[in-house]
């Protein structure tokens, strides 16, 4: 397999004399190219985030597999979905070729161990409603290879990510998604524009997920989980904006529902007790807009 990611580019072959303004401003415009493959790749992603709703609506886990940046990714996107979306981090696990250390310094040759990667799927005890999500710019990083196997074996849904074309990563698993982001500016180092490709799918792809499981009110992140000062004004400004109420009355009803923005919406529009619009949301799947409208 031809790896486009590793072939040196023959743009900017002065790059290292470049001046300061002129240097920067290559390395952003070559960013440019990420957004574009992304985009083609949308109904892929689209499809993805079809295929895994039904088993993360059963139970599933989004757990996401990969080494180097690749492995960064998908363990920053999975943490983030707890304060952003309440989502447990139990169901948000990230697998990084190299364990915990790789995070932040890099495990030289653990990429290299499909074994490693299988196993470490593995000890997760697989089940079929989870969602595997494995990532790699070249497509073929043996450690992520061996844990798509191990997700298939167990019935998993596989969804691989790569840079480039015909990737076994792609091909092997249930839904391929190919980002061709091309040659790098500075050749070889997939941490730039594959690694925001990358990035852009991934936020795409969880940020989707979560909509459509009634996490997000219009475009207002109503199931934020409210761990500091700032998150905590974030629910009254929410509350606010969704409701037309004043600060008082966000205030009142959130200190009321432990902070939980969907529940004091729910109360504010339907001019009701706590209780009551937790009984509605309840009764709606957690979906504001069906508890509102629930008739008595």
């Amino acid at each position: 397999m031809k790896l486009q990611t590793e072939i040196p580019s023959t743009q900017h072959r002065e790059l290292d004399l470049y001046p300061t303004e002129q240097l920067i401003d290559a390395l952003i415009d070559d960013q440019f190219d990420a957004v574009r493959a992304v985009r083609l790749a949308s109904p892929q992603i689209a499809n993805a985030v079809t295929q895994a709703l039904p088993r993360i609506r059963d139970g599933g886990r989004l757990i996401y597999v990969g080494a180097g940046t690749s492995g960064r990714l998908g363990v920053l996107d999975g943490v983030e979905l707890t304060p952003t979306f309440s989502w447990p981090n139990e169901r948000a696990i990230g697998l990084l070729a190299g364990g915990h250390t790789a995070m932040f310094t890099a495990v030289e040759g653990a990429e290299d161990d499909a074994q490693q990667g299988a196993d470490d799927l593995c000890a997760l005890n697989i089940q079929i409603q989870d969602v595997i999500i494995l990532l790699a710019a070249s497509g073929a990083t043996p450690y992520v290879l061996g844990a798509l196997q191990a997700g298939r074996d167990a019935g998993a849904l596989t969804i691989g990510i790569a840079n480039n074309a015909d990737a076994p990563i792609t091909l092997e698993a249930d839904i391929g998604i190919t980002l061709e982001t091309g040659n790098e500016i500075i050749s070889g180092s997939t941490r730039l524009k594959a690694g925001t490709a990358q990035k852009i799918t991934l936020n795409s792809f969880s940020s989707a997920l979560m909509v459509q499981l009634h996490k997000v009110y219009g475009n207002l992140m109503v199931d934020v989980k409210p761990t500091n000062a700032k998150l905590v004004r974030r629910t009254i400004n929410l509350t606010m904006f969704a409701t037309g109420c004043d600060e008082a009355m966000a205030k009142d009803t959130l200190s009321q529902c432990q902070y939980h923005v969907k529940t004091a919406i729910v109360a504010i529009l339907n001019q009701s007790s706590v209780l009551a619009a937790q009984a509605r949301l309840l009764a709606n799947d957690d979906d504001v807009r069906r508890a509102i409208q629930q008739k008595e």
